[in-house]
């Protein structure tokens, strides 16, 4: 690794010529490692070697630094040859979370390794060492919270090409680093997804020139101006609009502010080593004022995230439901951006485990999430064995260095967060069927359940200690998400009960002998959780969380289930379907109702448009999904919580219940490439098409509804076949081709 000295205080750059080895014929192959500590962007004689932004992206640092591997053949030069390096803070050197911050290092530092074959087997390396200087920058500022500053007047591209006279430059310095860290990238990386063109432009009361893109979304605005040699352009981003201007409250400290200082010729200018998550923005400086920008445009919005590739598609008959998938659709785009975070645009950021523990089976509908996530676990993996099996609640971790906020350092394992190291997993293996995610992270997970086994009470349930509950209860006081009705050791519990049977069926997938000890451990708990908490079909605590989650974490008794969802349809008709739940019972409520006889419930659940529910959002004009049900309040005014994001994907998990019941599509054995059919129309929805990208092919099921007859009409891919399980009809089996069927259904009714 090398770095700039500290005397060069901007964003530094690092470059190098070098010319070929004589006499060895043609080059054959040109490959290029490239890593940083920071964010890297690299050229070789004057061409990007890659689209990848914000490279390597974020890991634990402290162990694991990623590098990536680019075939840059085409880009050698039989002459003189220039590599060159601009880099970034990324989130290496960005103050991260909330003050006082945390920073893995004060600078950043950059590492390149070209290697050149030649015709007749010679092989030459270029690498970062003393050969190589550094230059400061335009960029004065890099920020991945606060945004990027650029001076147009100092940009020039002669540095990236050979030839360069390097005037002013310095001897770059080595860093020390132990390349036993590095570990090759075998996930997406981040790249350029789309552009979007503004929907709006006003000014605002105080005389803002604002701009609306019609979409919430993670990236920056790309601008094409020409002003003044030295004039400001200021551009502030933010998710919302409050009281007619722009509504920074919910970023907190984050500035989310790009600043760029023209050149006085027509400059095109992206802040490429930053991001924001951001809808509007204010614009402050541009030449002409608005009635210029209206007139010649100059500025739209660059959505990056993760190359992830879709293979999930969802529309129906309502026009809410097809919006809420949107939201889900763009919270997860936008929060996919090398970690799966819980939020894009304020001073967080973190790859919070909770959110993906309960979004992981949307998530590998929606995209193709198996490496992705496979990348995050390999962080997973080595915080938590650095703590004795203990999972953090972020990964990478950074809130281990947070002495002075109690709240934030960790206190033990925890469960759902915690448990994320057994359930995303099992999600990857339901969606694709390959098992080397759970050999990679079956030692984990029995660390794991063996932590929390080892911290059951007398009772013999996870109670007692700090517990995240159903976090984010809708009843729970804004400052106080704790505060939620779910006793959370009833949640604790259940989720651990979970955990040791997906942790037993992975050991019988693996073929391991210890299937049958987690077996015993789940029963054993199961037997506990009864006598601590369950009388007569009531669990402890009476609210819809805690039914929903034990009727699908199957802890209950057959004897009981009906008794249960019975009560949870009771619950949800005393709070008018409106959501009662956080984050711990929100993903399975309308699974509960549907499984136990009360469809018509969970239709009327998923169809409710007063707050809290997960359409008073859409009707209130989200692009998005929303941290809190009431992120805005009904007036327009922002929740007045300090947690208030306008796009936070957990509470979106509801759409996996879309895809499989609505749409009727879900996972039976991907492995063997069998998947079920079995849509249950209900809630007015006169007719669905949902599509998923299946390791075998596209799997695609349409259904219409017209006076009590049901129309499905199901392609099955070659290699894959279907179990089709229509309302009213035995199950069948289908093989690969095109398939229809025609059956009568009663209406289902909504409830009022």
């Amino acid at each position: 690794m090398i770095a700039a000295p500290i005397a060069i205080e901007t964003a530094p750059r690092l470059r190098v010529e070098f010319a070929l080895d004589e006499g060895h014929g043609q080059i054959v192959q040109a490959t290029l490692l490239l890593s940083a500590l920071g964010v890297v962007e690299a050229w070789l004689n004057g061409a990007p070697v890659n689209d990848d932004l914000l490279a390597p992206g974020w890991t634990s640092y402290e162990w694991r630094v990623r590098y990536t591997v680019s075939d840059v053949t085409g880009l050698v030069s039989e002459g003189a040859n220039a590599l060159a390096l601009q880099l970034g803070d990324g989130w290496y050197a960005t103050p991260l979370f909330v003050p006082p911050h945390v920073t893995y290092g004060e600078r950043p530092a950059g590492f390149a390794e070209l290697h050149l074959h030649f015709a007749d087997g010679h092989r030459q390396i270029v690498a970062t060492d003393g050969d190589w200087l550094a230059g400061t920058s335009p960029i004065s500022r890099s920020n991945i919270y606060n945004g990027q500053s650029i001076d147009a007047r100092l940009i020039d591209v002669d540095w990236l090409r050979p030839g360069f006279a390097a005037k002013g430059w310095l001897p770059a310095e080595m860093v020390e680093f132990d390349t036993g860290k590095f570990d090759r990238q075998f996930g997406p990386s981040i790249r350029r997804i789309e552009t979007l063109a503004p929907r709006h432009l006003w000014t605002s009361p105080s005389g803002k020139l604002l701009v609306d893109f019609g979409q919430n979304l993670v990236g920056w605005i790309r601008v094409k101006v020409k002003g003044a040699a030295g004039d400001m352009l200021t551009i502030r981003h933010a998710e919302i609009i409050e009281h007619e201007e722009l509504g920074v409250r919910p970023l907190r400290s984050a500035k989310a502010t790009d600043i760029y200082t023209l050149s006085g010729d027509e400059d095109l200018l992206e802040p490429t080593l930053v991001f924001h998550g951001f809808r509007y923005a204010e614009i402050d400086g541009w030449p002409g004022g608005i009635e210029a920008l209206a007139r010649d445009g100059g500025v739209e919005a660059v959505v990056i995230g993760s190359d992830l590739k879709r293979t999930g598609w969802f529309r129906c008959s309502n026009d809410d439901l097809n919006q809420l998938h949107s939201n889900v659709l763009w919270s997860t785009k936008g929060n996919f951006v090398g970690v799966p975070t819980d939020c894009p645009q304020r001073d967080e950021r973190l790859g919070w485990t909770g959110d993906l523990a309960v979004f992981a089976p949307t998530a590998a509908f929606l995209f193709d999430v198996e490496d992705f996530l496979r990348e995050w676990l390999c962080d997973l993996r080595i915080e938590q064995a650095q703590r004795d099996g203990l999972v953090p609640w972020v990964v990478p971790d950074i809130l281990k260095y947070f002495d002075a906020r109690p709240l934030f350092k960790m206190i033990d394992t925890t469960a759902i967060w915690s448990d994320a190291v057994v359930w995303v997993p099992r999600a990857i293996w339901d969606a694709y069927g390959d098992k080397r995610v759970l050999a990679e992270t079956f030692d984990a997970q029995v660390a794991h359940v063996n932590r929390a086994w080892s911290q059951l009470s007398d009772r013999g349930v996870w109670e007692g200690r700090f517990q995240f509950g159903d976090w984010l209860d809708p009843e729970a006081p804004p400052q106080n998400p704790l505060a939620a009705k779910a006793d959370a050791g009833v949640v604790a519990t259940i989720s651990l009960y979970r955990s040791l049977r997906f942790v037993a069926e992975a050991a019988a997938v693996l073929d391991r002998d210890d299937e049958a000890e987690f077996a015993e451990k789940a029963a054993i708990l199961h037997r506990s959780f009864y006598a601590a908490y369950v009388e007569d079909g009531r669990i402890e605590s009476d609210c819809t969380t805690v039914y929903a989650m034990a009727i699908v974490f199957g802890i209950l008794d057959q004897a009981d289930i009906p008794i249960a969802g019975e009560r949870l349809a009771e619950l949800a008709r005393a709070s008018g379907h409106r959501i009662s739940t956080g984050f711990a019972g929100t993903p399975y409520v309308c699974d509960a109702l549907a499984r136990t006889g009360h469809l018509d419930d969970a239709y009327a659940m998923l169809l409710e448009t007063k707050c809290p529910s997960w359409l008073y959002p859409v009707r209130m004009g989200a692009t998005t999904i929303w941290e809190r049900w009431d992120s805005m309040l009904a007036d327009g005014s922002i929740n007045p919580g300090e947690m208030t994001s306008f796009n936070h994907y957990a509470l979106g998990a509801v759409a996996d219940w879309m895809h499989r019941t609505i749409g009727g599509i879900a996972p039976l054995s991907a492995v063997d490439g069998r998947y079920r059919v079995a849509p249950r129309p209900g809630g007015g929805v006169s007719w669905a098409e949902t599509a998923w990208e299946t390791r075998q092919g596209l799997l695609r099921v349409r259904w219409d509804l017209d006076a009590g007859e049901l129309r499905v009409q199901v392609n099955v891919p070659e290699g894959a076949s279907v179990e089709l399980a229509l309302p009213g009809r035995d199950a069948e089996l289908l093989g690969a081709g095109s398939h229809e069927r025609v059956q009568a259904i009663p209406e289902v009714r909504v409830p009022l």
